[in-house]
């Protein structure tokens, strides 16, 4: 595995307490990346430094310490220009990565879906592209004189050039793909099945809530960004009625501009939704802060007006098995739940929620359709979800779930309590 020294580097007093959750979360993202942990180095400064981020004494520091340590790797804990970025490889004897790169590869790594790769790769080229400029020796222009360009800015201008047209042929895929996902969506519009989205932090345990809920054995892991891609499965009641579920990738603080405006469409698909479970890591020592940077974002891409529910997940790791005090979100909630998504514990308590949540308009109908009604079955579908139908010698006989306006709309001689027809 790669050895990797981290750096942070705190400007305020605020930046100084928090500095060791933050160094905690980027060596996750170096675990994720592959990555071993061998040092943290810490530096507080009033400002960084233009050339090096850092300071120079430091700099000679890391130098000496990459060597001994045998490090492969530097990870910055903030994102580095491309002048300091140029400067520190040209003075520290291992790859300078800042944390923008990494969970850019990361991402890069983990994304399977034909649209999820196009994104990442977007988001890749949007990094990529102002740091072209000045790279390196090989940039040199010796002999370029008045209105006379020497090979590396002709090179520099090339690869600028062929970057803008690879950007421009990705966003017209990613908008081709998106077109057919709005189809997808119209269908499920037309679906009387109402949606509820999981989200949270990288790693707060969606996936494995997502399997305890639906019985599927959806890829999880502790690793931070398991799921990319979206998934989308039916979670079903013993009475027939249903909702479709689905699992999203984990927010981050901080995440990549260039990853949010790449996956802006994506995560506007929550709009959608009826309902949000916004599942949250009790056990993190950082949870409170990671909660508001979650609902922070889904205020950001216009999900903050859909109802909430917050889903305090792994009460099992509290000590002594006691429940903390939740934190205050940013948005309002529809209601809460404490559970364990690993040992079940409390997870037939947010079914529960959801149901009086998703189904407070609609309600169940047992119909016998006479002969002559019988075409009405198509229509009735159409508004509601036949849950189950059978066929009579009179008619037929069905159990419907659907809104009571749109019942009646068919059937206005219908008396409340499914009477036949």
């Amino acid at each position: 595995m790669m050895r990797a020294i981290l750096v942070n580097l705190s400007l305020t007093a605020e930046e100084r307490t928090g500095a060791e959750d933050s160094l905690d979360e980027l060596a996750g993202l170096a675990g994720a990346w592959g990555a071993v942990v061998v040092r943290r180095v810490r530096q507080s400064r009033p400002r960084p430094s233009p050339r090096t981020f850092i300071g120079r004494g430091k700099v000679r520091e890391l130098e000496t310490m990459a060597v001994d340590l045998r490090a492969d790797l530097i990870l910055f804990d903030h994102d580095l220009t491309p002048v300091q970025q140029r400067s520190l490889e040209d003075a520290l004897p291992a790859r300078v990565v800042d944390r923008t790169q990494i969970i850019l590869d990361i991402f890069a790594r983990r994304a399977s879906s034909r649209e999820g790769k196009l994104q990442v790769e977007l988001a890749r080229l949007m990094y990529r592209l102002p740091r072209l400029a000045g790279r390196g020796k090989s940039f040199s222009q010796p002999g370029a004189g008045i209105r006379t360009r020497g090979p590396g800015e002709q090179k520099l201008e090339e690869d600028r050039r062929r970057i803008q047209d690879r950007i421009t042929k990705v966003k017209r895929q990613i908008e081709s793909l998106g077109l057919r996902r709005s189809g997808q969506r119209t269908s499920r519009k037309r679906s009387p099945a109402p949606l509820v989205s999981l989200v949270g932090y990288t790693s707060a345990g969606k996936s494995t809530l997502f399997n305890a809920l639906t019985r599927e054995r959806v890829f999880t892991s502790p690793m931070m960004f398991a799921t990319l891609d979206p998934v989308m499965r039916r979670v079903s009641f013993p009475d027939g009625m249903h909702f479709l579920l689905s699992d999203t990738v984990g927010f981050i603080r901080r995440l990549p501009v260039e990853l949010i405006t790449s996956f802006r469409a994506t995560l506007e698909e929550l709009r959608e939704s009826n309902c949000i479970c916004h599942v949250i890591d009790l056990s993190s020592s950082r949870h409170e802060e990671q909660a508001e940077a979650v609902e922070r974002i889904l205020a950001e891409i216009g999900a903050g007006d859909i109802p909430l529910v917050r889903v305090y997940n792994k009460v099992d790791l509290l000590p002594g098995g006691e429940e903390i005090a939740p934190p205050r979100g940013n948005l309002p909630s529809a209601g809460r739940v404490f559970l364990s998504a690993k040992t079940g514990r409390g997870v037939p308590d947010l079914k529960s929620l959801l149901r009086s949540l998703l189904f407070q308009d609609r309600r169940l109908y047992r119909l016998r359709l006479s002969e002559e009604r019988r075409g009405l079955l198509p229509e009735l579908a159409a508004r509601g979800v036949v849950l189950k139908a059978s066929d009579r010698p009179d008619g037929v006989e069905l159990t419907l779930m659907a809104r009571p306006e749109s019942v009646r709309e068919l059937l206005p001689d219908l008396v409340e309590g499914e009477q036949p027809c």
